[in-house]
């Protein structure tokens, strides 16, 4: 039933002839997959969305896009699943990837990370050089441990949507089931 109602809000292909700026696009954006609210296609667009959340900047959705119309994945879920990163998780998620890349290369309780730099809101281009600094100071342990980190949740979050699309549907043929055999008679 929320399959249903979603639908209903879902674009055709004609949709995409009725806006001018997207009929160049028709071919790749009306792929009935991009759309779909199937299993395979929510998992694949829940991996993309994880797995390019921790693109730095603003290159997540394109990062996602990119990824969408190469694996035909659900194009809305990759989107809303790049939200996970924002101003307040993105550094807990680089320190993540930081203690992954130590881990990875072996360097556990070696390296030391630096202390995080105050952002300044009236001082974008100061407050994110000094950002893009302090990612480079950490080297090698983030340049593993970041892309790393993104294969990882990419393929747990592709497992979980799957896994738990799994039991729904068994769920839902126990209950089935339980109604048809339990008709009063």
């Amino acid at each position: 039933m929320f399959r249903r109602k979603i639908r209903q809000y879902l674009p055709t292909p004609e949709h995409f002839d009725q806006l001018v700026w997207a009929r160049p696009f028709k071919r790749f954006l009306a792929h009935p997959n991009i759309w779909a609210l199937n299993r395979k296609s929510i998992a694949g667009g829940v991996a993309a969305g994880l797995f390019c959340g921790l693109i730095p900047g603003p290159f997540q959705i394109l990062g996602a896009l990119m990824w969408v119309l190469v694996a035909k994945v659900n194009m809305p879920v990759a989107f809303v699943t790049t939200l996970y990163t924002n101003p307040i998780t993105i550094v807990p998620l680089y320190l993540i990837a930081v203690a992954y890349g130590q881990f990875l290369l072996g360097e556990i309780g070696e390296a030391r990370v630096s202390a995080v730099p105050d952002w300044n809101w009236s001082d974008w281009g100061g407050s994110t050089h000094a950002m893009l600094d302090w990612m480079w100071s950490m080297g090698p342990s983030l340049a593993v441990g970041l892309p790393a980190l993104m294969v990882t949740l990419s393929v747990l979050g592709y497992c979980s949507v799957r896994l738990a699309w799994n039991v729904g549907v068994r769920v839902a043929v126990v209950r089935r089931r339980k109604r048809v055999f339990q008709k009063p008679a």
